[in-house]
C-alpha cells in the first residue's frame, strides 16, 4: 500500500512539474531538427557516421521522431533508419535530463567484392542531458544501449552520443 501511494505521489509530482514547466523548445507542437556526427566500427572497419534527425513533440516534453544516418569511409556500405521516442524531464534550469527508446533498421550493402550482408534490426534505450544553448537550440550528451538482432545472433553494446539541434 505504501509503495502504491509513493508511486502515485511520484507520478503526480512529475506530471505537475511537466505541466508547470511546459513551454519552450520541448513543448507540444514544436519541431526539433538536429544532426549527429560520430565514428563507429563494424565488420572490422572504421566509419565516419553522419546523420539528420527530426522530432515532433506530441505532448509537452514527449517527442516522436525519425533519423537517417550514413556510415561513410569503408565497405560494406551502411545506412540506418531510426524511430525514437524521447521524454525530456522538465526542470527549470538550462540542463534537462532525457530518457528514450528507439527502433532501428540497418540497410547493408555489399563489400565491393561481391559479398552481400543481411539487413538487421536493433532496438534500445538512451539516457542523457540536453543543454539549452539559446531559446531555439540545444546540445545533448548521453549514453545509448543498443541490442542487435540479425535473426541468428543477439548482442548488446553501449556507446556515448553527442548531438545538437534547433527548434521551431
Amino acid at each position: 500500500m505504501k509503495k502504491q501511494i509513493l508511486k502515485s505521489t511520484t507520478m503526480a509530482l512529475l506530471l505537475s512539474t511537466s505541466i508547470a514547466n511546459a513551454g519552450g523548445m520541448f513543448s507540444v507542437g514544436h519541431k526539433n531538427f538536429g544532426f549527429t556526427i560520430g565514428q563507429d566500427s563494424a565488420y572490422g572497419n572504421n566509419y565516419s557516421v553522419l546523420g539528420l534527425n527530426a522530432h515532433y513533440f506530441v505532448a509537452d516534453n514527449l517527442s516522436v521522431g525519425a533519423s537517417f544516418s550514413l556510415w561513410l569511409g569503408d565497405d560494406p556500405t551502411i545506412s540506418q533508419l531510426t524511430v525514437p521516442v524521447t521524454y525530456h524531464i522538465p526542470l527549470s534550469m538550462p540542463f534537462q535530463p532525457y530518457i528514450g527508446a528507439f527502433y532501428s533498421h540497418t540497410f547493408m550493402g555489399d563489400n565491393g567484392h561481391g559479398v552481400d550482408y543481411d539487413d538487421y534490426d536493433s532496438y534500445g534505450g538512451r539516457v542523457g542531458m540536453s543543454m539549452i544553448t539559446s531559446p531555439n537550440s540545444y546540445v545533448s550528451f548521453g549514453w545509448v544501449q543498443e541490442i542487435y538482432d540479425d535473426g541468428i545472433n543477439k548482442e548488446s553494446r553501449g556507446y556515448p552520443e553527442v548531438s545538437g539541434g534547433i527548434s521551431f
